[in-house]
């Protein structure tokens, strides 16, 4: 897995006193600086890997590129670690016409945590976004069974995790439970983004018929970036934000949470979960 995954020598100690010695692996967290045209923008923590992706998908969601084409190109910039290697950590991303260049004099010039989102703004107003694919009401609807299923399918994929134990998932499902696109990463926001990035750059969007599932709780940020992608159900194994039910509420997405087992809570737009087949 490259370098997704790094070791260390540690100590497993017991309540008895017995201690041992052995090799773990965990899962890599580096910073990821965005630039456009040699400027630098914001910096995010993230485990390596699929970063177009993920840029693509955290453009998208704060609502400065929403079409494959807003993007002309993005590069590796140069730069190497102590040892001299490539660290392939800043990304130049050039915008084309269409696309919503953000105000570089106001750029986050702080290093976000893979723990939360990249959120520089000072209210609730400021950080939501107008989706330029709005959620349609006769589009996908899935049996619960079927959306039930989501998670195991999730966390049978999930390859990282299972040899880290230390990363989230996201991934997108047809309405028949099908698993399209998988993405890990320490952060919760950035494997959405990078299944969301991956899928504009495939010219996917809008996601009208997927489904997104998470490894994780439903975020205020997570329902954004759902709804920017034009995504009508979003499916979490644990519990979702009172502002995150508000927004799926407003922009008329299907949430749910608690997906575990036989059970799930429907908090928003019950109507496309459809109970039997």
């Amino acid at each position: 897995m490259g370098r997704l995954i790094t070791r260390r020598r540690i100590v497993r100690a017991s309540a008895d006193g017995a201690r041992i010695s052995r090799e773990e692996k965990l899962a890599v967290e580096e910073p990821l600086e965005i630039r456009f045209n040699g400027t630098s923008f914001t910096t995010s923590m993230r485990t390596p890997g699929d970063d177009f992706d993920m840029v693509a998908g955290f453009l998208l969601a704060e609502g400065i590129i929403s079409r494959t084409e807003h993007l002309v190109s993005m590069r590796y910039c140069a730069g190497t670690d102590e040892e001299g290697h490539q660290t392939f950590n800043v990304i130049d991303v050039q915008l084309g016409f269409g696309a919503h260049p953000p105000d570089l004099a106001a750029a986050r010039n702080v290093v976000t945590s893979s723990a939360c989102g990249i959120c520089g703004t000072n209210s609730i107003d400021d950080v939501s976004k107008k989706s330029s694919y709005p959620l349609d009401p006769d589009r996908g609807h899935v049996d619960v069974g079927v959306l039930l299923k989501m998670p195991d399918s999730l966390r049978e994929s999930q390859n990282l995790f299972s040899a880290t134990g230390g990363v989230h998932a996201a991934g997108l499902f047809t309405t028949d439970g099908e698993l399209l696109l998988l993405r890990e990463d320490v952060g919760r926001h950035n494997a959405v983004d990078k299944v969301v990035g991956a899928a504009l750059r495939e010219r996917k969007l809008p996601l009208r018929d997927a489904i997104l599932q998470v490894s994780g709780r439903a975020s205020f940020e997570l329902v954004q970036k759902a709804a920017m992608a034009g995504i009508p159900v979003l499916s979490a194994v644990s519990a979702p934000s009172s502002l995150a039910v508000e927004l799926a509420d407003e922009t008329g997405l299907t949430l749910a949470a608690f997906s575990r087992g036989s059970t799930v809570n429907i908090y928003t737009h019950a109507d496309r979960l459809r109970s039997g087949s």
